[in-house]
């Protein structure tokens, strides 16, 4: 069966892994990234960053990679309080887009978890597995996109292009 989808790697993005007490790490981070989401599994952006709610007090902040050492500058990794870590991950995620009419169906065979837009909607992201590796996975408009572990972005791409043949 041919597919109706499209897939892209995405260049890598500003990326920095936040834990610890959530107000704590508010009052730190001020105005310098997007409202903390309210439930698991979600995200907010603002500013053209987003913030990734991942697990129990730990959240991911994204953002271009051209913003990277603005970032760096306003959230001062270095000089945080000890009830919070703040670590740039930039180099770690390689990130994939896989939009089209049926880029659903492909997700599904990648994918274990219901990206079904009733159970996954448009401000989800969630940690899972595509083709078996840990990955953060988001609804795009028209798509999905997803970031897997930097080592495994050349066999991942070989996969999507088995996968939508």
């Amino acid at each position: 069966m041919l597919y109706d989808v499209q897939f892209r790697r995405g260049p890598i993005a500003a990326l920095f892994d936040l834990k610890g007490d959530r107000d704590t790490l508010a009052r730190w981070s001020g105005k310098h990234i997007p409202p903390f989401p309210l439930s698991p599994n979600k995200f907010t952006a603002s500013g053209g960053r987003w913030l990734f709610y991942v697990g129990p007090n730990h959240w991911i902040l994204r953002a271009d990679i051209e913003r990277e050492e603005e970032c760096e500058r306003q959230l001062r990794p270095s000089e945080a309080p000890p009830q919070i870590s703040i670590v740039r991950i930039s180099d770690v995620f390689t990130p994939f887009a896989v939009t089209g009419p049926d880029a659903a169906a492909i997700m599904s065979i990648a994918c274990p978890l219901d990206l079904h837009a009733a159970a996954f909607g448009d401000e989800d992201a969630a940690f899972t597995e595509i083709f078996g590796l840990k990955a953060l996975v988001r609804r795009l408009p028209d798509g999905f996109e997803f970031a897997v572990e930097q080592s495994y972005g050349d066999m991942v791409a070989a996969y999507l292009a088995r996968a939508v043949a």
